[in-house]
């Protein structure tokens, strides 16, 4: 019987909210039982509707549960019994083993016995494999289930250990060619010397993760297929080079100094932090060369952009020019963190307003942590009048003012030349009161259609 090593799952703890086609199963099967104990009608014998449902269907139901509860259905009827083993997404997170335990050891030993048993009995293809449990830290047995998974043309694998150091990742994964979508949290990437690249990998998300400058070079470059790229709290080196030709989405953050794109003219979605101040050595970066004009050399198609954390500084740095070289016309939606007591990173993002004629959204976030320190620098608004064009913005969003000088011109030059503005939605980072409010009503707009809606903090 394929239910002698029950155990494995009978001190799981059901979760009720994801359970409702599997205890609708239940009531139909104790119906069919008292059913059965009463003599049958000879003219009209009700079938056993569990085991009559469509294949697709039980499929669908298997497909909806946790992998402990898909386990429990072989006991419904002969026709579930081997149902459960040909899922081909497998998914080991907290509802798998939902009981809390103080001692990770027994998390250990309870996970992997599961693991084993289920890939021991599986007997279809294997699409999908995630390993996710908030309390497993990094094990031996990852290894064996890696070298499983690398025969069994695995297209999606997600590692994610929570605690405890950083997992080596083994050699046997960097073997999975058939990978299409590789997510991996708290590990350590060190690949073989044979490897080539994953051939047709075409979505990476690499999380707290250590490499070194060559491997994650390589790694990118090697992906010919490579469309999203996540990379989140990373170390081993401080400058990224994307070399990715069919790259359409970047998200990225953390400490890095300088980022740089080759082939990556289809970028459209770029979000990216800068999680270190680089206000000490940003003059020494590029010398006067400017960051804002290598940065959009390889970015024509650029759609959304968000622009996070010190990151603005880091563009700032050098002479910024009035307007990028060439305009960026697919731009639609720009948001930027901004310190704007840094008459430099006012000029950036001018420079951004200047160099975008499409853009319809725009998001404007304060670094409240830095709106105390008032600089000595002032921006010439004077400049910024003669040398912007009229925008198409529709809707505008501004986060965390203060209500300082800076601030309010600012707003003041978007209500000016934006003709065709919809609504500007203003929150400041504190309780400002009526008087930053009435502030805003009297400042003059070009749309007479343009509605300033006040979020107050209170």
């Amino acid at each position: 019987m394929l239910f002698n090593n029950r155990s494995f799952f009978d001190d799981c703890v059901p979760c009720p909210e994801l359970l409702g086609s599997l205890t609708w199963l239940h009531i139909e099967m104790l119906t069919l039982r008292k059913e059965q104990s009463q003599p049958p009608c000879l003219t009209d014998v009700d079938p056993d509707r569990i085991s009559c449902l469509p294949g697709h269907v039980i499929d669908q139901i298997l497909s909806l549960l946790p992998i402990r509860e898909a386990v429990r259905t072989s006991i419904l009827s002969s026709k579930w019994r081997y149902k459960w083993a040909a899922l081909p997404n497998l998914v080991f997170d907290n509802q798998c083993l939902p009981v809390p335990y103080q001692d990770h050891s027994i998390i250990k030993n309870k996970l992997s016995r599961i693991i084993d048993h289920v890939l021991l009995l599986h007997s279809g293809p294997i699409k999908k494999f995630k390993l996710s449990h908030r309390d497993l830290i990094g094990v031996a047995d990852i290894d064996k289930w890696t070298l499983h998974l690398s025969r069994r043309s695995i297209k999606e694998l997600v590692l994610e250990i929570w605690k405890g150091q950083r997992y080596k990742i083994p050699s046997s994964l960097f073997s999975c060619q058939s990978l299409i979508h590789l997510e991996l949290f708290n590990c350590f990437l060190k690949p073989p010397s044979t490897f080539r690249g994953f051939r047709n990998l075409k979505s990476l998300d690499l999380q707290h993760v250590t490499l070194t400058q060559d491997v994650f070079e390589n790694l990118i470059s090697s992906c010919p297929l490579l469309e999203r790229l996540t990379l989140m709290n990373f170390d081993g080196f401080s400058n990224l080079n994307i070399d990715a030709p069919n790259l359409q989405y970047f998200d990225i953050g953390g400490k890095f100094q300088d980022v740089s794109f080759e082939n990556t003219f289809q970028l459209a979605v770029v979000s990216i932090g800068l999680y270190l101040n680089l206000e000490n050595s940003q003059n020494t970066l590029h010398g006067t060369s400017s960051n804002l004009l290598k940065f959009f050399v390889h970015l024509p198609h650029l759609r959304r952009l968000e622009v996070q954390s010190y990151f603005l500084k880091y563009l700032a740095a050098g002479v910024v020019p009035l307007k990028l070289p060439r305009p960026c016309i697919d731009l639609s939606y720009l948001s930027i963190r901004i310190n704007f007591n840094d008459s430099k990173e006012i000029s950036a993002a001018l420079c951004l307003l200047r160099s975008s004629p499409n853009l319809l959204d725009l998001e404007i976030l304060a670094r409240p942590e830095e709106q105390s320190v008032v600089s000595t620098q002032t921006y010439s608004w004077e400049d910024g009048y003669r040398s912007c064009p009229v925008m198409q913005l529709r809707h505008v969003r501004i986060d965390g003012i203060s209500g300082i000088k800076p601030e309010l011109d600012f707003i003041s030059f978007l209500l000016l030349y934006s003709p065709m503005l919809e609504g500007m939605t203003v929150k400041p980072a504190l309780i400002e009161g009526s008087e930053l409010m009435k502030e805003l009503l009297r400042f003059r707009r070009a749309s007479g259609r343009a509605e300033i809606i006040y979020l107050d903090n209170s």
